[in-house]
């Protein structure tokens, strides 16, 4: 179902806002100020509001995207991170994955993961097994 909003009031408001492309860090920490202002408001904002913070949101997400690339992160980090997340040693994968030694040269990075670990390593933390290839 579309959403219909009043041509007046969503005009007005791009009026007062004068929503554009994110140049600088000032523009940046201007529009996330209008955002935190307009999401306290909750549930009472109007549907044109919606709209307004909406199209806020998607100008700050390019800005972010274009400022603060995240680089993507390695297999080894990728399994390091789920092991300290929850509290595992190396032991803890060894019937995962392989013999200690084999997992200690992953977790060192002295060995790639090899498909059928991905996937074992996939069920084991419940995520994707592309995440360690």
């Amino acid at each position: 179902m579309a959403i219909i909003l009043d041509n007046k009031t969503y005009g007005s408001l791009l009026a007062a806002y004068q929503p554009k492309i994110i140049a600088s860090e000032d523009e940046y920490n201007h529009t996330i100020e209008s955002i935190e202002q307009m999401m306290v408001r909750g549930e009472e904002l109007t549907p044109e509001e919606n709209s307004l913070l909406e199209l806020l949101s998607i100008l700050v997400e390019i800005y972010e995207d274009s400022q603060f690339p995240v680089e993507p992160s390695s297999p080894q980090n990728i399994l390091l991170h789920l092991m300290d997340a929850r509290e595992l040693k190396q032991s803890d994968l060894v019937g995962v994955i392989g013999s200690k030694g084999i997992v200690s040269e992953i977790v060192n990075g002295k060995r790639s993961i090899s498909k059928a670990q991905a996937k074992a390593l996939g069920e084991f933390f419940h995520v994707s097994p592309a995440l360690f290839i």
